[in-house]
């Protein structure tokens, strides 16, 4: 078996950091020139050469990674300038996994828009892929595991954890979603109207729906995601948890954090539930309906690259 057998994008970053920690130089934030560097040094880059990140100079785009049609081992990365940092950092990691993911089996890589909502199933799951490899190359589960072990979930916590694996707010709060043991879901709302909803595992097992207003789902009332009045609510307040969610039993209550970026159009609305026992799960119309996969949650947040 080779390298690159059966390899996926949690295997490939996995191996990365695994040879960073045996040279002493597995750190946060994840040096991804180091990475970009040594790659040519291993069996997932071994004969290529990838250069350094340049500007991107063309529209519609937040990343490229593309082969030098004289040198066809030698490739490009190019990176929009606009960008916030810890963006480009989550770009070129995504390049990256395009790099060591895909690159038998095109010369390039256009990280567009229309990379994504073309409907062509292959190009769209070569894009989730190659965000996937970003956020467990970013965001070591093992390292972030020991971060929150018996903290208290808020968004300072998050905000200090997002600047120490330089990554975003959002990208930590989904990360830390993804990993904590407490009932917990992120809602994340665009010009006051739903765009996605990440639970945790323990809120899928217990079943846990948000309470529908309409269709697009908008805040609810007397909850801080419908106070206008409040931007921000880092601590979190406490209330009724059938506030927010239907299947949440009279007693149970919930915590509600939120975090509005600049201009308010945006808000993060993060729920932290008391514990339940699961139960069994029962369609019933849209507030059980699947949420958007990963790839697409990302795309809509703006938080990963805008295609």
């Amino acid at each position: 078996m080779t390298a690159t057998d059966d390899l996926n994008a949690f295997k490939a970053a996995a191996r990365i950091l695994t040879w960073l920690g045996a040279t002493g130089r597995l750190t946060l934030p994840i040096d991804l020139d180091l990475v970009r560097q040594m790659l040519p040094d291993t069996p997932l880059g071994r004969g290529s050469v990838i250069k350094e990140p340049a500007d991107l100079t063309w529209n519609a785009s937040e990343g490229a990674l593309v082969r030098n049609p004289e040198n066809e081992n030698e490739w490009g990365i190019f990176v929009n300038p606009r960008a916030r940092p810890e963006r480009r950092r989550f770009t070129i990691a995504h390049e990256l996994g395009h790099f060591i993911l895909h690159r038998p089996s095109q010369s390039s890589f256009l990280c567009d828009k229309e990379s994504v909502y073309t409907g062509i199933d292959t190009l769209k799951q070569i894009e989730r892929e190659a965000d996937d490899f970003a956020s467990n190359l970013l965001m070591p589960g093992d390292m972030l595991r020991e971060r929150i072990a018996g903290k208290r979930i808020d968004f300072h916590l998050i905000g200090d954890l997002a600047k120490e694996f330089g990554v975003s707010l959002e990208s930590m709060s989904i990360r830390i979603v993804k990993y904590t043991e407490q009932r917990a879901m992120l809602v994340y709302w665009d010009h006051g109207f739903l765009k996605y909803r990440w639970p945790s595992s323990n809120a899928r097992k217990t079943c846990v729906r948000l309470r529908k207003t309409g269709d697009p789902q908008e805040p609810l009332s007397g909850t801080l995601a419908a106070d206008n009045t409040v931007e921000q609510e880092w601590d979190g307040i406490d209330m009724l948890a059938k506030v927010w969610c239907t299947s949440e039993a009279d007693e149970i209550k919930l915590r509600e954090l939120k975090h509005t970026y600049t201009g308010g159009n945006r808000v993060l609305s993060l729920l932290l539930l008391e514990s339940a026992a699961p139960r069994p799960y029962f369609r019933s119309g849209w507030e059980d309906d699947e949420t958007r996969d990963t790839f697409d949650r990302f795309v809509d947040s703006g938080q990963l690259p805008v295609r």
